[in-house]
């Protein structure tokens, strides 16, 4: 089993590097005695017929018949998905037909009892966490998923990061402030007095734009999107080793994961109760209190949390790599 996985074509599969590459020595080497000069046009043949049996992908019928069957399987999955949507959308009734449901009675529900249903002022809020809560949950995971796919191809290996720290341990402390002020303008004495005036007011406002999101226009989606920004706005201003203080990869992922499973049980439990017509126990308050509305409250400031701690995230991973 273990020479099955180390053949030719698994290597090629995961994209491994041959251990033979670059590890085979040519030159022939005697004990005692100089090696038998050759010249390095004859180094340079027997080095491509080596590498030539080695990858010989014109004879490698494995590969062969792995590469016809990805792309016939490709080809028959797109056929089959296109078949799918469109037998889905020839059920769909008319655009634009008057007696369709989403002209009439959605929206007519929405507006006329939303507000006791849900106990928001604002309408859409109450649409996007109470009555589309699941579509909601699933933009968030989208968020989640996005960063970690990023995470996965842009982190520095550890490795590579301990010797870079190495490396830079070993420059002169002039160097060190020349390649810092590149990455970290940490004497750009303007830009920090302006972020230790702005940041807290970027985050107080994003706080409020979350926690007004059910009495006002705002909500999850913008106050994360503005504290996102301050966060960046310190970032820049005092640099990775002050921020990492407080927000690391680890704050990262406790943050999405709690406001993410908060989200799912929270309205898993809302959705069985109301399909089974059982009261929830959970009050909608006073409508225009700032504790009202139930769970989307909650559920506002979770979304807010998971947006806020993408958009640095982004930031950070396409910046340093890292968080």
């Amino acid at each position: 089993m273990e020479a099955k996985k180390n053949s030719r074509f698994f290597r090629w599969l995961y994209g491994e590097k041959d251990p033979l590459l670059g590890k085979v020595e040519m030159k022939p080497q005697g004990e005692g005695q100089e090696a038998k000069q050759i010249s390095d046009q004859e180094f340079e043949k027997k080095q491509k017929q080596l590498l030539e049996k080695i990858y010989d992908m014109e004879h490698n019928w494995k590969l062969k018949f792995f590469e016809k069957a990805y792309h016939v399987l490709a080809v028959l999955f797109c056929v089959l998905l296109v078949f799918i949507m469109l037998v889905a959308v020839s059920y769909l009734p008319r655009t634009g037909n008057a007696s369709n449901p989403d002209n009439n009675e959605v929206s007519e529900r929405y507006i006329t009892k939303g507000l006791q249903e849900t106990g928001a002022v604002n309408i859409v809020t109450g649409m996007i966490l109470d009555y589309r809560a699941f579509d909601t949950f699933g933009e968030s995971n989208v968020l989640f998923i996005a960063t970690v796919t990023v995470l996965i191809l842009l982190r520095v290996d550890k490795k590579e990061k301990k010797e870079g720290e190495q490396a830079d341990s070993n420059l002169t402390q002039a160097e060190a402030e020349a390649q810092d002020m590149v990455y970290e303008p940490q004497n750009d004495l303007i830009l920090q007095m302006v972020a230790s005036f702005l940041v807290p007011l970027i985050i107080i406002f994003g706080i409020y734009v979350i926690l007004n999101g059910h009495l006002s226009p705002g909500g999850g989606f913008s106050g994360g999107a503005i504290i996102g920004a301050g966060l960046i706005l310190y970032l820049n201003a005092f640099g990775f080793a002050k921020t990492e203080r407080f927000f690391t990869e680890k704050t990262y992922k406790t943050i999405c994961f709690c406001s993410l499973t908060f989200y799912c049980l929270a309205k898993s439990y809302s959705f069985y109760t109301g399909a089974h017509h059982l009261e929830s126990g959970i009050p909608l308050g006073t409508p225009g209190a700032i504790l009202s509305s139930g769970l989307i409250l909650p559920l506002n400031i979770c979304v807010g949390l998971v947006v806020a701690c993408t958009m640095y995230a982004f930031y950070a991973l396409f910046r340093k790599g890292g968080f």
